[in-house]
């Protein structure tokens, strides 16, 4: 995996990329103040000749192909075609260099993996069945390139958010008209997310719209975390605000989810973005053949991985309690881009080290900008950030603009305190 320098987490600045030129050595994701995170570049959406057979196969997968035909998924047939495709583990050495290239064979890899693997459990649902048990063993013509690109592209060898299913897996109909929702397509899928109409690209695209937004996002988190270090008031609250305002826009793309996704259509693909780790169809894990005689598990692809909401959490260094969502949730971060990770560490760092949020508590518009930026955050641990909101209102008589997210905020923390206490009285437990 590359390592993009200068990435310590102890560092007074991290380098983020503020332009993001085409350069096949770099890895595809570093964050940056105009992609944010979004791959640096637009993902590759074909794959080069020495890999026809992979891309060939991938077309053909699908249970609604792009020309509208019945795929293998559709019959159940993927895994007799996978015996006939070739291992391209050496064709991968061959343009091991090429970064952008690697992510890309990885997203495809991955889209293979857990067709192939989750295949009977689809058709076992379209019997009325449940799922039933997936395969345990992954041929080596799959499991040696995928752990050899994910390697090179510094991923788990499974399906992840950011480098397959989600943020590099769309494409531009028309590049003139750039990252507007309408104009995204995937480029894979495996119900029938090739028509932009579907839920399933629905379910995709979104979260692609929603990232598309995070370069504001990045920019203000530097420019807000630089003049905290510098005692900036007035420029500390340009960055708060501009974090604020990437926020609204990040969640008013969030709240029309279900307006390009209809929920009841969720299980038609949900199959095949399970992961391996905790589930009942993979009672063993997985052997990767070739790669592993030992069973190998891996969680499924998630939301939850974005890099966004941790971001917003290391910044505002709000404190979270020791639950098993938590637990699930530090989990994730294995399962981002390298320099994603490595990002978000040092804005923890550098946020407690400049004392971001004592910064913040001395000047009554720089907390309301705080807690505007709270009141935006999507919620993983929902009594932590309404405690936290409380704590920073009561430092201050009043906090201009902020008397409707306060009142808000005290209704929601008596309610969930009414939900919780009649949650352990149910099961007799305290609360």
């Amino acid at each position: 995996m590359a390592v993009y320098p200068n990435s310590s987490a102890s560092a007074p600045t991290f380098p983020i990329l503020h332009s993001t030129p085409p350069d096949s050595t770099l890895p595809a994701f570093l964050v940056s103040t105009n992609r944010g995170f979004l791959p640096r570049n637009d993902p590759i959406t074909v794959l080069p000749s020495p890999f026809q057979a992979l891309e060939d196969l991938l077309q053909r997968m699908p249970i609604k192909t792009a020309d509208g035909s019945p795929g293998l998924l559709a019959t159940g047939s993927l895994g007799e075609a996978v015996k006939s495709l070739p291992d391209l583990t050496e064709e991968v050495e061959r343009v091991k260099n090429d970064l952008p290239l690697m992510n890309a064979l990885y997203r495809d890899y991955s889209f293979l993996t857990s067709a192939y693997l989750l295949e009977p459990c689809h058709m076992s649902s379209l019997r009325g069945e449940g799922y039933g048990l997936a395969r345990e063993v992954l041929p080596a013509n799959i499991a040696r390139p995928i752990a050899r690109v994910a390697e090179l592209a510094g991923f788990k060898p499974f399906m992840e958010y950011a480098g397959s299913y989600a943020l590099y897996n769309f494409r531009l109909e028309d590049p003139t008209k750039g990252l507007e929702y309408s104009n995204l397509r995937l480029i894979r899928a495996f119900e029938n997310g090739l028509d932009p109409a579907s839920s399933e690209a629905g379910f995709v695209l979104v979260h692609v719209d929603m990232v598309a937004n995070s370069g504001p996002l990045v920019a203000g988190v530097e420019q807000t975390l630089a003049a905290a270090a510098a005692k900036d008031r007035d420029t500390f609250d340009e960055g708060m605000a501009a974090v604020v305002t990437a926020l609204k826009r990040v969640n008013a793309v969030m709240n029309g989810m279900w307006s390009h996704s209809k929920p009841k259509e969720y299980t038609s693909f949900r199959t095949f973005i399970f992961g391996i780790a905790g589930q009942s169809m993979f009672p063993h894990g997985v052997i990767y053949e070739g790669v592993s005689e030992k069973p190998m598990t891996f969680r499924g692809e998630s939301g939850a991985n974005d890099s966004m909401i941790p971001l917003v959490d290391n910044l505002l260094s709000i404190p979270m309690p020791s639950t098993p969502l938590t637990a699930i949730l530090h989990d994730f971060r294995a399962y981002r881009p390298g320099n994603h990770r490595e990002f978000l560490e040092w804005v923890a760092a550098r946020s407690a080290s400049v004392d971001m949020y004592g910064f913040a508590m001395q000047d009554s518009r720089s907390a309301a900008l705080y807690l505007r930026a709270v009141d935006q955050w999507l919620p993983n641990q929902l009594q932590a950030v309404l405690n936290l909101m409380n704590t920073v209102a009561d430092r201050f008589e009043h906090l201009p603009g902020c008397d409707d997210i306060m009142d808000v905020a005290k209704i929601q923390q008596h309610t969930l305190r009414k939900e919780v206490e009649k949650y352990c009285q149910e099961r007799d437990v305290e609360v």
